[in-house]
């Protein structure tokens, strides 16, 4: 019976073990993963940095850095390390490089085809505007 009391007591004491705050919790390499997050995008979320999101797979990413921070590792080494293992796209605002030339230049594409194709598609109604004027006046 002894034993029983001595177990329930250390099953229900286990879970505030959970509780107690992590001794490797340091506050500067918190300071530099909040840094370093607002410059890497949340893999699931896409429009979102690593900071803002609330995603399991960003909680496990952040964690991650934190462990890569503890071993000591800089904030260029830690983006090395998830730039070689996710690509450029886990960067919040990639470099401009060859690889990632749409991507900065997809925009102004499209931006430049709409207005180009709007000033067709105005031009040819303002024509048929004025073919139709033209022929309402012969009549």
């Amino acid at each position: 019976m002894k034993k029983l009391k001595k177990l329930l007591l250390f099953l229900c004491l286990v879970p505030l073990l959970s509780l107690a705050e992590d001794p490797s919790t340091d506050p500067a390499i918190e300071a530099r993963l909040k840094s370093l997050s607002q410059e890497l995008r949340c893999l699931v979320c896409q429009n979102q940095t690593l900071a803002d999101s609330s995603a399991p797979l960003a909680e496990d990413l952040r964690n991650e850095i934190r462990q890569l921070m503890a071993k000591g590792m800089t904030d260029q080494e830690v983006t090395a390390y998830l730039v070689a293992r996710y690509g450029n796209f886990v960067r919040y605002r990639p470099p401009v490089e060859s690889s990632t030339l749409l991507l900065w230049g997809g925009p102004i594409l499209l931006l430049g085809t709409g207005l180009g194709l709007l000033w067709v598609a105005l031009r040819r109604r303002n024509q048929l505007l004025q073919g139709e004027v033209g022929e309402g006046e012969e009549a």
